[in-house]
């Protein structure tokens, strides 16, 4: 009877410390609740497990105009500078302000990334991109002298003899008739690019645009962005035994395959000695001879993280930005004109010579265009992170552990922050036009410490393209901006080709 009574004492006991536990967890979530349902949404209707996804169009350039449709309206209508969208179950706080996006992006504590982009692991592992905390910290540091000045020298060459390349056979699919579809151009020169200058060796991504590699590297994006808009494959043990699964998997064998056998060949055929002074240096190299704090290199998975991180955010982005850029200056003929007059006041009558970098340093007018074509279309619309600690976003009590995502494309066409935003104007960047402006307003490389380390290989890189592209060619851009789908997960792009044409001038 004795050990009756104690037994029944240690379960009473237990359950009463369960109960306890659990009270603080669920008292804890209850308020974290009621303070998200005081912020304002995109909408009122916002139902348990299926949040407001049951109003999501299934096509992702309708959910993208649905979801910056919702957006335009919190911040013109109802004055907001947030909003709260239920991804099921998971409210994700969309902001829409540079003061709001402010307290984020400032802050040395809410580095970690949104939850959307654990999708991407198996792909690109925990490297710069995705990684928080420490290990964020010691990749930036170790990472950042990479695009020290004298290295991009080095990467210039790769830029001139690959954008050369491409500006011939847009030239010789001219002389042929055939038709032209210069996003995919430049898509492919971007991936040359990257992959001489990140892995020291190129794909011939324009010469094999149906290899393995290269339709690999584009399969993989699209099927983590339906994996980031579908709930239901949101779980490793479904989606795994789907078939999109089992094809992803098959896909990251061939993409994981060819970096680590560059990265091995690399590293057994180069002793530090040989790579003291290449003649071009690679990222990679610079990877294979990094170390830490404690003197320990980088591992090859280590090493591969960052190779793959690079091989998808180096070209990418990139290669959407510059071919939003020539389809506006496709449509703004006053402004090609302004840009083809400052070319030709650089490089006269030299449409084939080297660009060296004090040519681009006078291309200023471009730069303009270049900085305006990406506040119109950012080439990454949204950066998700996480609260680390409450804080206060835009009069608003934010809870810990609540998913954040800055909207870039709508922050950069609020009209409370950007007069006539609509309007295509690169002399919003010029000098005096910049006075007094907020520093958060603009983001197209985000801001703060997890700002886009390799920003000013991007500027290169698209100054070189789209001079060498309008030393050779005038555009015309037959798509009107109304009728234009844009698609936007991961990267913004529009959802079908564009319609430019080129003549040689």
């Amino acid at each position: 009877q004795t050990k009756m009574a104690l037994t029944l004492f240690i379960l009473i006991g237990a359950l009463a410390v369960t109960i306890a536990v659990y009270w603080k967890k669920i008292k804890e979530q209850f308020r974290k609740r009621q303070l998200i349902n005081k912020l304002p949404t995109i909408m009122e209707t916002a139902y348990p497990l299926v949040g407001h996804s049951y109003l999501f169009p299934k096509s992702a350039e309708e959910l993208f105009v649905f979801i910056t449709g919702r957006l335009n309206w919190v911040m013109t209508e109802a004055v907001e500078k947030i909003a709260v969208l239920w991804l099921g179950p998971i409210p994700l706080i969309g902001v829409v302000h540079p003061e709001a996006a402010e307290v984020i992006l400032r802050s040395s504590k809410h580095i970690e990334k949104s939850f959307v982009y654990t999708f991407v692991h198996p792909w690109l592992g925990t490297g710069l991109l995705t990684s928080g905390g420490e290990k964020w910290k010691q990749r930036r540091r170790l990472i950042t002298p990479s695009f020290h000045f004298n290295i991009l020298q080095e990467f210039l060459e790769v830029m001139n003899e690959q954008s050369k390349k491409m500006v011939d056979k847009l030239d010789a699919s001219i002389a042929s008739g055939s038709k032209i579809y210069v996003g995919k151009a430049i898509t492919m020169c971007a991936l040359d690019i990257i992959c001489e200058t990140a892995m020291g060796q190129t794909v011939n991504a324009q010469d094999h645009q149906d290899s393995e590699y290269v339709k690999a590297l584009y399969r993989i994006s699209d099927l983590v962005q339906f994996r980031q808009r579908t709930p239901a494959l949101w779980w490793d043990a479904v989606f795994s035994r789907s078939k999109l699964g089992i094809e992803h998997d098959t896909i990251l064998c061939t993409l994981h395959g060819f970096t680590r056998n560059v990265i091995t060949e690399r590293a057994q055929g180069k002793g530090k000695k040989e790579i003291e002074n290449p003649r071009r240096l690679a990222f990679l190299d610079v990877l294979l001879n990094a170390e830490t704090e404690d003197g320990k290199s980088l591992s090859l998975n280590d090493i591969q993280e960052e190779v793959d991180t690079f091989m998808f955010e180096g070209h990418d982005t990139t290669a959407a930005a510059m071919t939003w850029t020539v389809y506006l200056i496709g449509r703004y003929p006053d402004i090609q004109e302004k840009l083809h007059e400052e070319i030709d006041s650089v490089f006269h009558d030299d449409k084939e010579g080297v660009i060296s970098n004090s040519q681009l340093q006078k291309l200023s007018y471009l730069e303009r265009v270049i900085k305006e074509s990406l506040r119109l279309y950012p080439s990454v619309p949204f950066i998700g992170r996480v609260t680390t600690e409450e804080c206060i976003i835009a009069d608003h009590v934010i809870p810990v552990g609540t998913q954040v995502a800055l909207f870039i494309e709508s922050m950069h066409r609020n009209p409370a922050v950007w007069p006539d935003a609509e309007k295509f104007d690169p002399d919003r960047f010029t000098a005096e036009n910049c006075v007094g402006r907020h520093p958060y307003a603009y983001i197209p490389f985000s801001a703060g410490p997890r700002n886009c380390v390799g920003q000013k290989f991007a500027m290169m890189e698209e100054k070189v393209i789209l001079a060498q592209i309008l030393r050779r060619f005038s555009l015309v851009s037959h798509d009107k901006e109304e009728d234009l789908k844009k698609q936007a997960d991961l990267i913004l792009r529009s959802s079908k080709p564009l319609n430019i044409t080129l003549t040689p001038r």
